[in-house]
């Protein structure tokens, strides 16, 4: 099919839906105190009273989590599932979901083998003579927790534990699926897409749901299940200040745009596809992210544009750094949308924190460049535009 209208026309005309929020999010949730050597010799010595600082004596901290972990699978009456290497988890979980029929709770708890940043103690040589326990980093393969819940306002999610000293966990969670369950408890009709909406039938109030999905409510929602779930710090361990934080190690910002025909929106990205194959440019990356490089950024490599065909529905890549935009056609049947996303995986690639409080200032550095790519395709494909506007002027 030719295409006889512009793209900002197209977006215009045949645009039924659009709604921006937050989509996965994967945070960490570590100790702050003891994310150094410095920090965790002074847990040793100045909390626990030891002479010498060394993580041999977490070792009681350490079998009591376990133990703990091992308490909690019985008397909820759960599975352990080990995970194979290559099994995909979120199969898992979408298999025993569709078979958990309580409105919240642990569905199952698995464990995997994976290679963790953990304290170790060597010894190491003083002047005086002798050596001393010294604390280092270094990787270990150790068994890891996953919690995998259904949450009744935020949806289905995982938090996975180390069971190593200082014990780090992961949360990750889906904005799409808080955004279902809150249409869900206010009685207002949508249909839903894999990760997304298809239609709904009050959109002002999906939008505000979305807005709403602040760090407060995160932070909440985190603490709620730390409580339920077994937790590695006791609560004299807590009041002395040893609490878990969370910061941000990927963010996904997604803008989705429902067609009233699926071929519009086919034809729409078919010629995004054709004219954008340079939105990796540095000049055109810096329009995109509102950003300013450096000329050895701009040249090495971390700007970059990919076409990837899977099947028959081909999605554009733009990069920056380690921010990730991804555009493709999603949904194609029912007049399907465009998913727009922007994927940030370093947060200083911004200027910004990690702490989960830096979240607003990410919202819209990621909603942004979802807005500015889109732009940019409607003048690279509508240069004429310039041209009109000069006759006209």
């Amino acid at each position: 099919m030719k295409i006889t209208h512009r793209l900002a026309q197209l977006q215009q005309e045949h645009v039924v839906m659009e709604l921006e929020g937050i989509d996965r999010m994967y945070l960490n949730a570590y100790v702050p105190q003891l994310t150094s050597e410095r920090g965790i010799a002074a847990f040793c010595r100045g909390y626990l009273g030891h002479r010498f600082a060394s993580t041999k004596q977490a070792v009681a901290m350490t079998e009591a989590f376990v133990k703990s972990i091992q308490t909690f699978i019985q008397q909820e009456g759960l599975e352990l599932v080990r995970f194979q290497k290559g099994q995909r988890k979120d199969d898992i979980m979408k298999a025993r979901l569709r078979r958990f029929k309580k409105p919240e709770g642990v569905v199952f708890v698995g464990v995997a083998q994976e290679k963790v940043r953990v304290p170790r103690t060597t010894r190491i040589h003083v002047q005086s003579g002798g050596t001393i326990p010294w604390i280092i980093y270094s990787t270990a393969l150790v068994n890891v927790y996953y919690f995998y819940c259904l949450d009744r306002d935020f949806g289905p999610f995982f938090l996975k534990f180390c069971p190593y000293f200082p014990y780090g966990a992961k949360l990750c969670l889906n904005g799409h699926e808080y955004l279902k369950c809150q249409l869900a408890q206010r009685g207002i009709a949508f249909a839903a897409l894999d990760n997304g909406l298809l239609s709904c039938a009050e959109v002002p109030t999906a939008q505000r749901i979305c807005d709403g999905l602040s760090a407060p409510k995160i932070e909440a929602f985190f603490r709620k299940w730390l409580a339920r779930l077994p937790h590695p710090y006791s609560a004299k361990d807590r009041r002395a200040g040893y609490r878990y934080d969370l910061s941000i190690l990927q963010a996904e910002f997604s803008l989705t745009q429902i067609w009233d025909r699926a071929v519009y929106g086919r034809c729409f990205f078919e010629e995004v596809i054709r004219e954008n194959i340079d939105l990796g440019r540095p000049e055109q990356v810096q329009l995109i992210f509102g950003r300013k490089m450096q000329r050895k950024t701009a040249t090495d490599g971390r700007c970059r544009t990919r076409i990837i065909t899977e099947g028959v529905i081909p999605s554009l890549h733009v990069y920056y750094k380690n921010t990730h935009l991804k555009q493709y056609h999603k949904h194609q049947q029912q007049g399907g949308g465009l998913r727009t996303e922007t994927t940030i995986n370093n947060t200083y690639d911004f200027g910004v924190g990690r702490r989960l409080k830096n979240l607003a200032a990410l919202r819209q550095i990621g909603f942004a460049a979802n807005r500015r790519v889109l732009e940019v395709e409607q003048l690279t494909h509508d240069c004429h535009i310039g041209a009109q506007a000069s006759d006209q002027l």
